[in-house]
């Protein structure tokens, strides 16, 4: 076990250890499988594990009172994206054979043609306006109500136009079972003859996404199920920030985690893990929004113990908030789930001369094999690149999740200021972190062909470049100039004027110093063969 230094909240603990494959087993697989209660179950504490691909799979606890034969089980406390195939309700003990033989989800917002359809078959009162501030009220029953049920898993099944052509089928004027029919003294119309008004709801039970469920069970029993599904509407991701001193490259960070909950449902009192990885994942037809600030901070009451744990999962990592904690629905809340100071980065300026536009990167090299214009055009940015090991001796070492990288610098007012930021991939311990920042102001490249042969019969080509970087800063830099060979696989090196490095098949590199306020020439002659 290796403990890092914590915040306010807590310590990061970092535990490694091996586990079973079994979460996406449980999350998509079947349709149910069983259990229900008596009249409406009422569930106790969820348990959450979320993912950064925009999606959760949620455990809930359900208490069943069940009679012999068929039970009619509402459970009123789904998401409002659950993804009701991959519903799973089960005795945990293995002991009651639960036999499910029907369920249906309802996640309709309360509209008026929702209570239309509440009301089919039954006579309601109608107010019409006569105009000049007079009223009538007339009676008319409900023959059809027109209503055309806007399901999300048929979004995610079929696509968003398909619900969208559905949703037409309501609209006033249309053609087809989206028009309302109302019998008025004996007569039908195809509108409604005015403003309904509809008799007090029961309960408030249609307000919210629910489950309903036929059980059939053998003999009366009474058990704690079960309940885990997938659901949309729900994401979480990690953000950074580094600073670093005016005068030094040791630098501090601190690691967010952020909880995104736009599922329709607030988790009270929830156990919460993020799933860190790229679990595959099936997405189709449907995108759900984000939205919202990031303004709800997690509470911790023991800010001795660690915030967030961590370990391996199959081949993923598994992050554990340690307390429990209230997820409210269109909520963001935030952790802070790491937090090194004196961390060494190096600053790196690569300059890398060759400008291709888009046509050119889809050239093969057969084609610009013999090409005399290729690769003439000239880059003079040099970009500023963050190295970072993430190694327990460089106060770091775990494993980070993907995410936004934010850099400061302390001025010699001693406030930070804001110099760039990029995203990092999911990122195993002691490997190195390469982060793209920005480009340098005071240094300047120019890259330009020299000279260039070519004799297609005797199979070669020969092509020599001039690289000048130009350093306007009072102190000298090493820039690290990168060149791709990317005529042909089989090259050699005429003449160079530094030593260079082969970092990969057609791609070299040239470290060098430029001193203060100067510059520095780099020359070389690549020799192709085929």
């Amino acid at each position: 076990m290796k403990k890092f230094k914590g915040n306010a909240i807590g310590r990061v603990v970092i535990y490694m250890k091996k586990s079973p494959a079994l979460c996406l087993a449980v999350c998509a697989a079947l349709a149910p499988l069983a259990a229900g209660a008596a009249g409406a179950a009422e569930p106790s504490a969820p348990s959450l594990t979320v993912y950064n691909q925009n999606f959760a799979l949620v455990r809930d606890v359900v208490p069943l009172d069940l009679k012999a034969g068929l039970n009619e089980i509402r459970f009123a406390d789904t998401t409002a994206h659950v993804e009701t195939d991959s519903v799973m309700l089960r005795d945990p003990a293995g002991k009651v054979p639960l036999q499910i033989l029907e369920q249906n989800y309802r996640n309709d917002p309360v509209s008026q043609e929702l209570l239309l359809s509440l009301n089919e078959g039954k006579t309601l009162d109608f107010q019409v306006d006569l105009g000049w501030g007079q009223k009538k009220v007339i009676q008319g029953k409900v023959i059809r109500s027109g209503y055309v049920m806007h399901s999300q898993n048929a979004m995610r099944r079929y696509g968003q136009q398909y619900a969208m052509q559905q949703a037409m089928m309501s609209f006033p004027g249309a053609s087809g079972p989206g028009q309302p029919i109302i019998e008025v003294d004996g007569k039908l119309q195809f509108s409604l003859p005015g403003q309904p008004i509809f008799p007090a709801l029961a309960d408030d039970t249609i307000l919210k996404p629910a489950l309903d469920w036929k059980l059939n069970i053998a003999k009366p029993v009474k058990l704690d199920a079960e309940l885990a599904y997938i659901t949309g509407g729900m994401t979480w991701d990690a953000d950074y920030n580094v600073v670093a001193p005016e005068k030094s490259d040791l630098v501090d960070i601190t690691g967010w985690v952020t909880i995104d909950n736009q599922s329709g449902k607030t988790f009270k009192d929830a156990r919460i893990k993020l799933m860190a990885g790229d679990v595959s994942k099936i997405q189709q037809g449907q995108s759900f929004g984000y939205a919202g600030a990031r303004s709800a901070m997690l509470e911790m009451a023991d800010s001795s113990s660690p915030a967030v744990t961590e370990k391996t999962f199959d081949e993923y990592h598994l992050y554990t908030l340690e307390h429990p904690t209230t997820l409210r629905d269109r909520e963001t809340k935030q952790v802070e789930f790491i937090r090194a100071s004196g961390v060494k980065s190096q600053r790196v300026y690569l300059y890398d001369g060759l400008k291709l536009n888009q046509d050119q990167r889809r050239w093969g090299m057969e084609n610009i094999r013999n090409n005399e214009n290729f690769g003439t055009e000239c880059n003079p940015k040099v970009a500023v690149v963050r190295e970072i090991k993430n190694a327990e001796a460089n106060h770091l070492g775990m494993p980070l999740p993907k995410g936004q990288v934010r850099f400061y610098k302390r001025g010699d007012d001693g406030q930070p200021e804001f110099t760039g930021e990029n995203v990092i991939d999911h990122t195993p311990k002691d490997e190195t972190l390469r982060i793209y920042t920005g480009n340098a102001f005071d240094l300047v490249g120019e890259r330009r062909r020299t000279d260039w042969k070519s004799d297609s019969r005797a199979h070669y080509a020969d092509e020599s470049f001039e690289i000048t970087l130009r350093n306007h800063k009072q102190e000298p830099v090493e820039i690290r100039v990168v060149e791709h060979l990317y005529r042909w696989y089989t090259w050699d090196i005429a003449k160079p004027s530094d030593p260079y490095v082969k970092t990969a098949a057609q791609v070299m590199e040239f470290r060098v110093q430029v001193p203060p306020d100067g510059e520095k020439k780099i020359t070389y002659t690549a020799h192709y063969t085929w």
